[in-house]
């Protein structure tokens, strides 16, 4: 690796990051999917919060917050068209849902649903929302975490290998790539 460096224009300069389908409900019931590249976490202990960052102009960012809910779900990559799908259309004029192919699962604790199709998702209330630039910050406390029991290993712990996540990096979408090590 070179120890030269030149200037470098990107969007996203932090990378990759996971990609994400974020369900949301309007005052009817009815759900809305949207994909984004910006979700991560802000607090990992008590409380338990994510982020996930969206432009002002998209329905789903209504729907948030007036509704005060989200569900962050995890698609894999066998789910790339669908991500792709989801964000090529808007909720104010298409069931994503019905048109797309995806299945809602009831949420234990919020009101959007859970995608069936995506081995991880997040149920969260909304705690606070700030703009940040072009993009408005959603800070959501997580109430529930579901994970599908095939992305689990043998001894019950969470298998990052098994959950083939969709990551956004440089505007390309990548798998997540091979275990190197534990953490501790």
């Amino acid at each position: 690796m070179s120890r030269d460096r030149v200037s470098y224009s990107l969007s996203r300069p932090v990378y990759p990051s996971p990609a994400s389908l974020v369900t949301s409900v309007d005052s009817e019931g009815k759900p809305n999917i949207i994909t984004l590249g910006e979700t991560f976490n802000l607090s990992i202990r008590e409380p338990v919060i994510v982020g996930i960052a969206m432009a002002p102009e998209r329905y789903s960012h209504t729907l948030i917050s007036e509704q005060g809910e989200f569900v962050v779900n995890l698609p894999p990559a066998a789910l790339m068209s669908e991500v792709m799908a989801v964000g090529s259309m808007s909720g104010r004029d298409h069931d994503k849902f019905a048109e797309i192919g995806l299945t809602p699962l009831p949420a234990k604790q919020v009101k959007p649903p859970l995608i069936a199709e995506c081995p991880v998702s997040i149920e969260c209330r909304l705690l606070d929302v700030q703009t940040i630039g072009d993009h408005d910050l959603f800070q959501g406390e997580v109430l529930e975490h579901h994970v599908d029991p095939a992305v689990l290993g043998e001894n019950g712990s969470f298998d990052p290998a098994k959950l083939s996540t969709i990551c956004l990096a440089g505007g390309h979408f990548f798998d997540l790539g091979e275990h190197i090590r534990n953490w501790k």
